[in-house]
């Protein structure tokens, strides 16, 4: 459960325990294994804290835990405009000009995707290894984009990359708000304690 403590003289805020964590490819966001996927209970020995804002087993990076119903809600609720940033290794070579339909806002299938921020990066400086490594044709070059949302809906990344003709062959959630991978390796964790202002970039 959050704690409350006091700051600024008899100010009194709700703290919550966060874990920052950096998830492998094939561990799911939760803490009991199923079928071929491994599980977060591998990795993280805190008890009482609990996935905010799934990560798909396929996809990579950072995934929040935390002891706090309400910050839980506010991470994964949209309405709250918490940006998710995220890395992702496409099929071809799209032009700038070919991403707009993202920045505009693409219709999917069951929903329309807020506009996206999106852009043509290189590939991440220090970008571990995937294991296994993802499928290579020779004969079609990959590309990197950096997308940033504030929604989450079920693989929406990859479905936004798809309808624009690019699919999505290594997926990477690098940020939420201003809490980034950062100095975390591949299977590290780290604690800190805060509230949902905190987590804004």
């Amino acid at each position: 459960m959050c704690r409350k403590i006091g700051l600024f003289g008899n100010f009194a805020v709700n703290v919550s325990k966060i874990v920052i964590f950096n998830k492998p490819y094939g561990v799911l966001s939760q803490f009991t294994p199923e079928g071929r996927w491994r599980a977060l209970d591998e990795f993280i020995p805190v008890k009482g804290v609990y996935v905010a804002g799934r990560l798909d087993a396929d996809s990579e990076g950072l995934l929040l835990l935390t002891d706090d119903g309400k910050l839980q809600a506010k991470i994964a609720d949209p309405k709250h405009k918490l940006e998710k940033t995220y890395w992702a290794q496409v099929e071809g070579q799209p032009a700038d000009a070919d991403l707009e339909p993202l920045r505009r806002g693409i219709r999917l299938s069951d929903f329309t995707a807020l506009p996206a921020k999106v852009k043509l990066i290189d590939q991440p400086a220090g970008l571990w290894e995937r294991d296994p490594p993802i499928r290579y044709r020779q004969s079609i070059p990959t590309s990197w984009l950096e997308i940033r949302i504030a929604e989450g809906k079920n693989r929406q990344v990859r479905r936004m990359a798809a309808a624009i003709g690019y699919p999505v062959l290594r997926l990477i959630r690098a940020a939420v708000g201003g809490i980034s991978v950062a100095g975390l390796g591949l299977g590290e964790w780290r604690q800190i304690e805060g509230s949902f202002d905190d987590l804004r970039a």
